[in-house]
């Protein structure tokens, strides 16, 4: 497909997704769809109605508006309850969606958005933290930081606390990506590792770091997204901070663009790990590189000259990925259904369990960042 018609064919496969989706049984929750439950509030349907609300701010179509009000509405209800949503869990991944609570008040003004906010906000006031001060992944997963937690509370706790706090929270913000740049990061690739233990009593910890054993992509793509959508939200009078952020970014960037795949433009799943047998070019890490570094050129985070390397990940993704199926419907492959560590069946961080892990068809880990890529793309057309 010409760059053209890749545009095009994403523009039928987000109505697809759309027309066929609803806040009780979304198509792309792949997770959800299998466990035969009902939808709950969570990070994947966030991704994807934040997409949705891109899509709307790039191309003023009320569909867009309409589809996410609606989707939200399904749970946010009067006096800041949100159905399903549990605080007591200290988990991480279900304050993502608060990031789109702030997009529709202000779209809105509706007080049951804002009344919303304060319900996630507080379960930042009570999670655990590690001794050093970063909040835990889940409650169930003590003294542990992982990199996708990052992207999931660190960019709604920056607006929140900008926004709402008189930035009271916002140096909190930065030592918490500050701790992660000092014990996660590898001297010698300049990657991240998935996850730290703090305690250094997991068996998929380091006794000596803490850190688990491999660079996992999508961890690495939720965590450059982190950082971009955290930088978008703070305020640069904070102005050393800012700028260490930004360092951060950039520096994390250029560690990825050394993986990057010269013929695919895409991303291993073990990211260094090229041509290991069991690897493979995974969708959903590949887009939210995209992502991150295309939105990071357009708000001046990244030089002009790193367009080259997001617009390489997103063409070639969709070349690879994105097609019509064996129902004749569009859909995009080659997606990691999930990835974690420890839990009920142990998982240890190792090559062979990354490996292992299910590859589908149009989870929206992989469908919402692509999304936001494109409109990135579109964005940098308008302009």
């Amino acid at each position: 497909m010409t760059h053209e018609e890749i545009l095009t064919t994403l523009g039928h496969y987000v109505d697809y997704l759309i027309a066929g989706s609803t806040a009780e049984a979304p198509l792309w929750n792949i997770e959800k769809v299998r466990s035969g439950k009902p939808n709950k509030w969570n990070y994947i349907d966030g991704c994807m109605i934040t997409a949705c609300l891109s899509l709307y701010k790039t191309t003023g179509d009320e569909k867009f508006l309409d589809f996410s009000k609606k989707f939200l509405d399904y749970f946010v209800k009067d006096n800041g309850v949100i159905e399903t949503y549990d605080p007591a869990e200290y988990n991480l991944d279900n304050v993502n969606q608060g990031k789109n609570l702030f997009t529709l008040y202000d779209l809105t003004g509706d007080q049951r958005y804002r009344d919303a906010i304060e319900t996630i906000r507080g379960q930042l006031e009570t999670q655990p933290r590690t001794k050093e001060g970063n909040f835990w992944h889940k409650k169930i997963y003590p003294n542990q930081v992982w990199l996708d937690g990052t992207y999931m509370a660190q960019p709604f706790y920056m607006e929140y606390e900008t926004r709402c706090n008189g930035m009271h929270g916002c140096i909190d913000s930065y030592k918490q990506f500050m701790n992660i740049q000092k014990h996660m990061k590898d001297a010698k690739t300049g990657l991240y590792y998935h996850g730290y233990d703090e305690s250094r009593e997991m068996y998929w910890a380091n006794p000596e770091t803490g850190c688990s054993a491999n660079f996992w992509l999508r961890a690495m793509g939720w965590f450059l997204v982190a950082m971009v959508d955290t930088l978008e939200r703070m305020d640069n009078q904070l102005y050393y901070e800012y700028r260490a952020i930004m360092a951060m970014l950039k520096d994390a960037v250029d560690a990825m663009i050394a993986f990057q795949d010269a013929e695919s433009g895409m991303f291993w799943q073990v990211v260094d790990k090229a041509g290991v047998e069991g690897n493979y070019l995974e969708t959903s890490g590949s887009a939210l590189f995209a992502y991150a570094v295309l939105k990071g050129v357009r708000l001046g985070y990244l030089p002009k000259r790193y367009t080259a390397y997001g617009e390489k990940a997103f063409y070639g993704t969709c070349d690879r990925h994105l097609g019509v199926g064996a129902d004749g419907a569009l859909q995009l492959g080659g997606i990691c259904l999930v990835a974690g560590l420890g839990g009920a069946t142990r998982r240890d961080g190792s090559l062979a369990y990354y490996f292992s892990e299910p590859i589908v068809e149009n989870d929206a880990k992989g469908v919402g960042p692509l999304l936001l890529a494109y409109t990135e793309i579109l964005a940098a057309q308008k302009q």
